[in-house]
C-alpha cells in the first residue's frame, strides 16, 4: 500500500519551511523509519503513558475531549492531531494550547538530523516533532490521533495505556482499500495485546471485524450502544445528554461541540478515559469540567459575524455532510441559508452535494486558495450536479452558482445571506480560509 507525499504537505503556513529539513517524497507506507528515528531520540513517545485514537469522522473531536478533561483533571497533557485548519502549530497542544512558535522551533531543531537521516515525509516528521516535544514538555500523557488509518499509520509506534476507534466510513478508499470491510481491518490495526479498545461503531458486520482483531491479539474490546445516550438536546453553542456509565450511574453532560455525532463521541471520549490506569482516571467532576470546556474549531462552530450567523464545517466526506445536515435540521438557523462549499478532488463530492443542496437555499461553489493543486476539485462540474439535482425536479433543492474566487464566493454569501446563515463546509482547507479571511484563527492569541 501506497501513500503520496500530496496526502502528507500541510497547508499553507510559512512556519513549515522553517520546522523541518527539506523532506523526502517517498510513497512507501512503514514504521521502520519512524521508528528508527524515535529509537535515536531515546524513544520519547515511550516518556508518558499515551490514549491513542483512530476511525474515519469524530476522531479529533474524541482527542480533544480527552485532552480536555485530562487537563480539567490537573494533568498536564500534549494533544497530538491533523490536519490543522490555519496553522501547523494546532497540531501540537500542551495544556490546551498551541505550543508556542519558539519553542517548537527548538524541539524541531533537536530532531533535524534524524529527520534527515530517516529520510522522513512531513507526516512521519510532524509524528517524531509531536513525542519529542511532549517528552520535552514534560506531559503527563498524551493524547494522539491517527493521521490516516492506522496499521501504518506514523503514529502507531504507540504501545498506548488504551485505544479508540470511533467509526469506519467510506474516506481514502484509494489508500485504505474501496470497501467499507478493508478500510475497517486497516484501522483495526490499532489495536494491540492487552490493551482495551473502545469503539462508537455501529455496523455489526463492522464490529465483527474489530472483534476478530481484538481477539487475535488478546485485547478487551467494548462498544458504545444507542441506548448509552439518552435526553440528547442540541442547541447553537452546546450539546447536552446523559450518559448511562453502567449499572444506575449515570452522568450529566454538556459539550460545546454541537450535533447528536458530539454526543456520541463525547460519550466514547469518557468510556476511553475510563481504561486509564487509576493515577490517571478522571473523577466524575474533572469529566463534567473538562467535557464542558473543550475547544475543538471547524466543526459545527456557530460564529456571530456582521449581523449573520455563519456556520464552519470540515465535513469533508459524504458521513460528515450527512452529520453536518442533522445539525441543519435539527437548529432552527435564520434563513436565507447560503453554502460556501469547496471539496477536495478526491473525495465523493457527487454524493456530498445533494444532502446539503437540500437543506440550503443557495450553494456558492468555489476553490479553496489553500488546497494543493494536484488535490483541487472541478467546481464547474459540481455546479453541472447541483443543476441536475434542480432539473430531477426536487423542488426543496437549493439554487447553485460558480464563484470560483475564494476571497469572492465569501463575499457573496454573506451578501446574499443578509442577516440570515452562512454555511461554510466540504474540507479543512475551505474553514481554514474563511476563518483565516474573516479573522476568526484558532488559538490564534494563545500558546503555551
Amino acid at each position: 500500500m501506497a501513500a503520496p507525499d500530496r496526502l502528507d504537505r500541510p497547508f499553507d503556513d510559512p512556519l513549515f519551511d522553517r520546522l523541518f529539513p527539506p523532506l523526502a517524497t517517498g510513497i512507501d507506507w512503514g514504521l521502520h523509519r519512524v521508528q528508527g528515528a524515535l529509537a535515536d531520540l531515546g524513544n520519547p513517545e515511550m516518556a508518558s503513558p499515551a490514549l491513542h485514537i483512530g476511525g474515519t469522522n469524530g476522531k479529533g473531536s474524541v482527542a480533544s475531549t480527552c485532552a480536555s478533561v485530562l487537563e480539567a483533571a490537573g494533568h498536564r497533557t500534549g494533544l497530538y492531531t491533523s490536519p490543522h485548519l490555519c496553522s501547523v502549530r494546532e497540531r501540537f497542544q500542551v495544556g490546551g494550547r498551541p505550543i508556542d512558535e519558539e519553542r517548537l522551533l527548538a524541539w524541531a531543531d533537536e530532531i533535524r538530523h534524524v529527520v534527515s537521516k530517516w529520510e522522513l515525509t512531513f507526516f512521519e516528521a510532524a509524528t517524531v516533532l509531536a513525542f519529542h516535544a511532549f517528552a520535552r514538555e514534560a506531559v503527563d500523557v498524551q493524547v494522539i490521533e491517527v493521521g490516516l488509518g492506522g496499521r501504518l499509520d506514523a503514529t502507531n509506534v504507540l504501545h498506548p495505556a488504551a485505544c479508540a476507534i470511533t467509526n469506519v466510513a467510506m474516506d481514502h478508499a484509494e489508500f485504505l482499500g474501496g470497501t467499507i470491510a478493508s478500510i475497517a481491518r486497516e484501522k483495526a490495526g490499532i489495536i494491540k495485546a492487552g490493551v482495551h479498545v473502545v469503539s462508537a461503531e455501529r455496523s455489526p458486520a463492522t464490529r465483527e471485524i474489530f472483534r476478530r482483531a481484538a481477539e487475535a491479539v488478546g485485547a478487551p474490546l467494548s462498544f458504545l450502544e444507542d441506548d448509552d445516550v439518552i435526553g440528547l438536546q442540541l442547541a447553537r453553542d452546546h450539546t447536552s445528554f446523559t450518559l448511562c456509565m453502567g449499572g444506575d450511574q449515570t452522568l450529566d453532560l454538556r459539550t460545546p461541540l454541537v450535533g447528536p455525532h458530539q454526543a456520541a463521541n463525547t460519550a466514547l471520549a469518557v468510556r476511553l478515559l475510563a481504561e486509564l490506569p487509576d493515577r490517571l482516571r478522571p473523577d466524575r467532576g474533572a469529566v463534567r469540567r473538562g467535557v464542558a470546556s473543550v475547544r475543538w474549531p471547524g466543526r459545527d462552530q456557530i460564529e456571530r459575524i456582521d449581523g449573520a450567523t455563519w456556520l464552519f464545517d470540515v465535513a469533508h466526506n459524504v458521513a460528515g455532510m450527512r452529520s453536518l445536515s442533522s445539525v441543519l435540521d435539527q437548529l432552527d438557523l435564520p434563513r436565507p441559508r447560503i453554502a460556501v462549499v469547496g471539496v477536495l478532488g478526491d473525495k465523493e463530492w457527487q454524493q456530498m452535494l445533494p444532502p446539503l443542496l437540500r437543506r440550503v437555499d443557495l450553494a456558492v461553489l468555489t476553490q479553496p486558495a489553500s488546497a494543493p493543486e494536484t488535490r483541487r476539485w472541478d467546481p464547474a462540474e459540481a455546479l453541472r450536479i447541483a443543476e441536475g439535482e434542480l432539473a430531477g425536479g426536487r423542488a426543496d433543492a437549493a439554487s447553485a452558482r460558480l464563484v470560483p474566487d475564494f476571497g469572492q464566493a465569501l463575499r457573496m454569501a454573506q451578501a446574499e445571506a443578509g442577516g440570515g446563515t452562512v454555511v461554510v463546509t466540504g474540507s479543512c482547507h475551505t474553514v481554514g480560509d474563511a476563518l483565516g479571511m474573516l479573522d476568526r484563527v484558532p488559538f490564534a492569541k494563545t500558546s503555551v
